[in-house]
């Protein structure tokens, strides 16, 4: 392989829109992969946008961060659509959906699931999909079915909390559970058929508008994961289960402390000796589903921050190898040239440079982070390459106007210089410089195109609370000047 590999999929000009599915409006307490999505892809297309960013999918702990999920192959069983389950029968059709909290969503998804199952009892060719869809996923569905299963039956206690014949995954207890648990874990294969069905749905009609799904890919697992429990011995674990180090950065441009995020290590010589497999089943999962995939902290596969289980911090850690070029290079020997982009943010070495740059894989540019120093800020648009993709800002970062009204003073004037703009030019003239900057993919968050403040920033790193909850109150429709203003800047530079 050449020292420098090209991209493959960023081969022309385009723009995204960031927005997670959380985010759409819906008669549920989060947004689903309904009608909503469908509309979102109409909007989107009339602004000129062909790709639509979102975070990872997977299901959530109680905080409800997409970045700590039960499992990095399943999805969320809060985003499905229950309006499909009245259509189909599965729910009473007396049933009206408004306003519905989650703990209601869970009741109505238990209902539709037992209505289903009897429904594949008496239907063949529902229960040909089904059968097939349990075939094909069986790798994590049998894992995840009965983690998800065990869970519900004991008070949602984490998985190293469980009798130690459960937690050490003896062969005779866990054909004791599926069979004492067979409805519990019906429930969840019933939800991932129903998820997997309206994912599809959602990817053919972005394919019929020339729509490019971007998923999201966090470098972690969470350690009460199905992912942890079925394959402990790729992970920082002691015997009892529980973490002897974890993840986490050092002190950063988000915190003074670093951020501990808690998450088990990866055991690399462990996932190497066994050929990387784990890993090659995760991104080939997330590619049948995305067109191209960022993955969150990229410089950890070269090198990844230490921090002692028992720390409260970031603070202290140490730095230590991944062998990022062996996988990689694994990944593309087996799935061919990969759709990846790194999130290359943080403490950005030559090293990570070097292995991003090896395998073509462009690294990220954000413009929050261009102004206040000097000319050599490798986010100011003048320095962007073209092998990159440009943010206003991505979902952990204040929204542009947040960003640009909170900043310091000098900071302020130095976007207005390089923008040639005045205060009122803003966020447009920010999202202006993105879609103009050589880099071939431009990325908007859907509060800077709506001109949204502070109140609508979406995370908070190295936070719990207040984040993941910002939603739109309505789609603007495809002739709402947002769009109208964007079509013309993405016509204009070419996107």
């Amino acid at each position: 392989m050449s020292q420098q590999a090209e991209s493959v999929w960023v081969d022309r000009r385009s723009s995204a829109i960031l927005l997670h599915i959380t985010s759409l409006p819906s008669p549920f307490h989060k947004g689903v992969l309904g009608e909503e999505a469908f509309q979102f892809i109409d909007a989107m297309v009339a602004g000129g946008f062909c790709v639509w960013q979102f975070l990872p999918l997977g299901p959530t702990h109680s905080h409800g961060s997409p970045y700590e999920s039960l499992s990095t192959f399943a999805g969320n069983p809060e985003l499905i659509d229950l309006r499909s389950c009245l259509d189909a029968g599965w729910l009473p059709q007396d049933t009206v959906f408004e306003h519905v909290p989650r703990e209601q969503h869970a009741t109505y998804r238990k209902q539709a699931a037992h209505q289903f199952w009897l429904d594949v009892q008496s239907n063949t060719e529902l229960a040909q999909q089904v059968t097939s869809f349990q075939a094909q996923h069986a790798y994590w569905l049998d894992d995840f079915a009965l983690f998800s299963a065990l869970k519900s039956a004991t008070n949602n206690a984490a998985w190293w909390q469980w009798a130690d014949d459960l937690r050490t995954r003896q062969q005779e207890a866990l054909d004791a559970a599926r069979e004492a648990h067979k409805v519990l874990i019906q429930q969840v294969i019933f939800e991932q058929f129903l998820f997997d069905t309206q994912w599809k749905n959602i990817k053919t009609y972005a394919k019929s508008k020339d729509v490019l799904l971007f998923g999201d890919l966090p470098i972690y697992v969470a350690h009460d994961s199905a992912d942890v429990w079925a394959n402990p011995q790729f992970f920082t674990l002691n015997e009892s289960g529980e973490c002897t180090e974890v993840a986490g950065v050092p002190p950063d441009y988000f915190s003074k402390t670093g951020q501990r995020w808690g998450n088990p290590l990866y055991q690399w010589d462990v996932l190497q000796a066994d050929g990387f497999d784990w890993w090659v089943q995760r991104i080939a999962h997330q590619l049948t589903r995305m067109d191209m995939l960022r993955i969150d902290h990229f410089l950890a596969l070269e090198a990844f921050w230490v921090i002692p289980a028992e720390s409260d911090t970031g603070l202290i850690g140490e730095w230590r190898k991944a062998p990022g070029t062996a996988l990689l290079q694994t990944l593309q020997d087996k799935l061919g040239n990969l759709p990846l982009i790194a999130e290359d943010l943080g403490t950005i070495t030559e090293e990570v440079t070097a292995l991003r740059k090896k395998f073509g894989l462009p690294g990220m540019k954000i413009l929050h982070f261009a102004f206040g120093g000097d000319d050599s800020n490798p986010y100011l648009p003048h320095n962007h390459e073209e092998d990159s993709v440009v943010y206003t800002g991505t979902h952990d970062n204040d929204t542009t106007m947040g960003w640009f009204e909170s900043t310091e003073p000098h900071v302020r004037e130095h976007v207005l210089s390089v923008l040639e703009a005045k205060p009122e030019d803003m966020p447009w003239a920010l999202i202006e410089a993105a879609l103009q900057s050589p880099a071939r993919l431009a990325v908007i968050p859907m509060q800077d195109i709506l001109e949204l403040g502070t109140e609508s920033k979406f995370n908070t790193p190295g936070t719990l609370d207040g984040n993941w909850a910002w939603r739109l109150d309505v789609i603007p429709s495809p002739d709402h000047v947002c769009w109208q203003k964007s079509k013309h800047l993405n016509q204009t530079y070419n996107r």
